[in-house]
């Protein structure tokens, strides 16, 4: 298989599993939220943010680092075999010290020990967590399959089991737990594709400096991606405020899941190519996928900032009607974090280039801690998306300075830009036009979104945008091979 069909085909099965990602939760997120309530929502909101620290001390610069040094090994399977042991072995012995410290901080005592205990399921999942090896060796149809049946049997027990607020534990255990199922079963496969080997000191020692130095931005990454909820619920006190905050992001996050499925795929090319000193070809897939990210990212954000006034009512219920400005300024994160994605673990990581990506996040962590302290006391939760918004903007332009000194100039990232955001604008305006015609029910979010889509689908066309003209020509191809057999 060629390398274009394999990342064509790898894209398109991230792509599948991130749809369903985003659907899934339109049946699952409406019934938590009425049953847990605004409360309930966000004491899981809350403890999962304070357990998310943890987790992220257990797992250390692993998955990114290994997905790098598993591509750049590929085609050596005796060395891709030491290094996932070893690395394997880092992110155990760090686990193990992680847990000990989450037992005497978390669990021994205090009002919400008890939902901790529970998530402590979390920080042993992730220990297992083998994804990142698959994805090195860009076996992205594994991947999919595992955690589409593992999510459908978690929504499936949600509704089962999940019925009062007081079933709260029951619903932290089946998230935990499915992730902790979901990750050892792609340890059955793990035989199949590695050999024994002798594990050694010097093995070990080789991977700890560069796993440290890339958990360095990662950590201040995770940091300032759950602070706002930390910082809310000890500044403001009030779990309700958490609960809305939790929710409006979750349906942030649902979106950027869709916009950011290429990452992964490019990753891991870019990553072994890379390892081959193939410049010119790494320049012509970022560029490529920048174009992917314009195309994608505009219409999702002013899709989601139109239909918001319609959505929430119905969607979450009128507990979170408080939601709908924050998720209405949250839009912005989504330009953000696509490029800063596209930008910091498309290219910065699988190249190396890990001063700049550190120094991105750091100005990142900065600006969301000193921007969280002046507006949350005042503002509350739309102080907190405020915050992040402008964190997430400091990251994109450090990365953005980082891209034009090394590969190419600021104007070939926003070229492709133009177009889309004129799409962009006029699709918003139709939006928000039929939102006020239609009753803020399923059917008439659904309409918005439909109608939402063919006119800037139809406008990108009529432009002739390179890169949908490309995926028109994609479609036409796949479709006639469909009718031929």
């Amino acid at each position: 298989m060629s390398a274009k069909n394999k990342i064509k085909k790898n894209f398109i099965y991230n792509l599948a599993y991130q749809i369903l990602v985003v659907l899934l939760p339109l049946i699952t997120t409406p019934y938590v939220s009425r049953v847990l309530g605004s409360e309930g929502v966000g004491i899981f909101g809350f403890t999962n943010s304070v357990n998310s620290y943890f987790v992220l001390f257990a797992v250390l610069g692993t998955a990114l680092y290994g997905t790098r040094e598993i591509a750049y090994r590929q085609d050596n399977k005796r060395a891709r075999s030491e290094t996932f042991w070893h690395i394997n072995i880092v992110r155990w012995i760090a686990t193990s010290v992680s847990l000990l410290i989450y037992y005497f901080i978390c669990m021994r005592t205090g009002e919400y020990s008890f939902y901790y205990a529970i998530f402590a399921i979390q920080i042993i999942a992730n220990a297992f967590d083998v994804s990142w090896y698959f994805q090195g060796l860009e076996m992205f149809k594994t991947i999919t399959i595992r955690n589409t049946i593992v999510k459908l049997t978690f929504i499936a027990l949600t509704f089962m089991f999940i019925k009062t607020p007081e079933d709260l534990g029951l619903y932290i255990a089946l998230f935990c737990g499915s992730s902790l199922i979901s990750n050892l079963s792609l340890w059955v496969l793990i035989p199949k594709t590695i050999e024994k080997v002798k594990i050694t000191k010097a093995g070990l020692k080789k991977h700890v400096w560069p796993i440290f130095v890339m958990f360095l931005p990662q950590a201040m990454t995770e940091v300032y991606a759950v602070l706002d909820k930390t910082m809310l619920g000890i500044l403001v006190k009030d779990m309700n405020e958490v609960g809305i905050y939790e929710q409006s992001q979750k349906l942030e996050k649902f979106s950027l899941s869709v916009v950011t499925a290429l990452s992964p795929v490019m990753a891991s090319r870019i990553a072994n190519l890379h390892s081959k000193n193939d410049k010119g070809e790494i320049k012509t897939k970022l560029k490529k996928s920048l174009h992917f990210v314009w195309l994608i990212s505009t219409p999702v954000a002013f899709g989601i900032a139109g239909i918001t006034a319609n959505l929430i009512p119905w969607f979450l219920g009128e507990q979170f009607l408080n939601a709908i400005p924050v998720m209405q300024i949250g839009t912005l994160l989504i330009f953000a974090i696509a490029l800063s994605n596209a930008i910091g673990h498309q290219y910065l990581i699988p190249t190396g280039s890990q001063r700049f990506f550190t120094l991105s996040i750091f100005a990142g962590a900065v600006t969301n801690l000193t921007l969280n302290f002046i507006l949350i006391p005042n503002y509350r939760a739309i102080g907190a998306i405020i915050a992040s918004v402008l964190a997430e903007f400091a990251v994109t332009g450090v990365q953005l300075y980082a891209l034009k000194k090394s590969v190419m100039p600021i104007r070939e990232v926003f070229k492709p830009a133009l177009k889309c955001l004129i799409c962009g604008v006029l699709m918003f305006i139709v939006v928000v036009m039929v939102g006020k015609i239609l009753p803020e029910t399923a059917i008439g979010t659904f309409v918005q979104i439909a109608v939402g889509g063919l006119v800037y689908v139809g406008l990108m066309t009529l432009l002739r945008d390179a890169m949908m003209m490309e995926i028109w020509t994609t479609v036409e191809s796949f479709t006639k091979k469909l009718f031929r057999k």
